[in-house]
């Protein structure tokens, strides 16, 4: 956090300032409210914070006793009772801790009824692998302790300059508002960021929803695999979901999706 934010500044408030540095800059008015209106909160989890951990990435997972550990590699668990409340437009659980799985395919999407788990706070565990014993290892362990929001935008199409140009020329208007952030390593709600495919567009297109559903497919999480995942350079794990779903506590129905260069 730097001097020209503060942890309580309202959305409306922050909004204010940045409409006024983006005046500053000779950005037209009518760009900066499409930007806002396009924005969606997101939380972000780095490491080297002051604390307390709000998750925990690689490992072994905690599972409780006598239930079959998922298929799938753990990539984090989250504590949500340490997430600050309504930071994402998410109706994520107030406590308790969500249990995210992934293998490290990219390219591949999928619906996972095993990618995601819910551990209400206070229920008994204890670590264990997951994956099929002959799998790879385990991604490398990793505290994340430095908890922040904001918000977050799509990604302007790649074949359009004038775009792109603007959407930059936004983001460091927005950037200077809100300060100096470290480089996160795991994002809850928000947009997508991606390196070759919109993981919700990809959701839509695997697997479209009827009127009868009366919902839409949404980003709940994406974890940047970096260093701690072996098998990729880089690797964007993805996670989408139904938000009636999330708001049921409903996992068996997430949509995983593993972007990499």
């Amino acid at each position: 956090m730097t001097h020209t934010e503060t942890a309580d500044e309202t959305p409306a408030a922050r909004a204010a300032r940045f409409r006024a540095e983006a005046a500053a800059r000779g950005i037209p008015a009518a760009e900066v409210e499409a930007h806002i209106r396009d924005a969606r909160p997101a939380i972000y989890l780095a490491e080297d914070g002051p604390g307390p951990v709000v998750a925990l990435t690689g490992g072994n997972p905690p599972l409780p006793e006598g239930v079959p550990a998922p298929p799938e590699a753990f990539v984090a668990a989250v504590d949500c009772a340490a997430l600050p409340p309504g930071a994402t437009d998410l109706p994520l659980p107030a406590e308790g801790q969500l249990l995210f799985f992934a293998d490290a395919d990219p390219g591949s999407g999928c619906v996972a009824a095993d990618a995601v788990r819910y551990l209400p706070a206070g229920a008994p565990v204890a670590e264990r692998p997951a994956g099929p014993d002959d799998g790879p290892a385990p991604y490398r362990r990793a505290r994340l302790d430095f908890c922040f929001h904001q918000w977050s935008w799509p990604f302007p199409e790649e074949d359009d300059d004038e775009e792109s140009q603007r959407a930059a020329e936004l983001e460091s208007a927005w950037s200077h508002v809100v300060g100096w952030r470290p480089r996160w390593r795991f994002q809850l709600g928000g947009h997508p960021v991606l390196f070759n495919w919109d993981p919700v567009e990809a959701a839509g297109d695997d697997v479209p929803l009827s009127a009868a559903d009366g919902d839409a497919w949404t980003l709940l999480a994406t974890w940047r695999g970096d260093e701690d995942c072996e098998e990729l350079e880089s690797g964007l794990f993805h996670w989408v979901i139904r938000r009636s779903d999330l708001a049921a506590l409903r996992f068996d129905r997430v949509y995983v999706y593993v972007d990499a260069f």
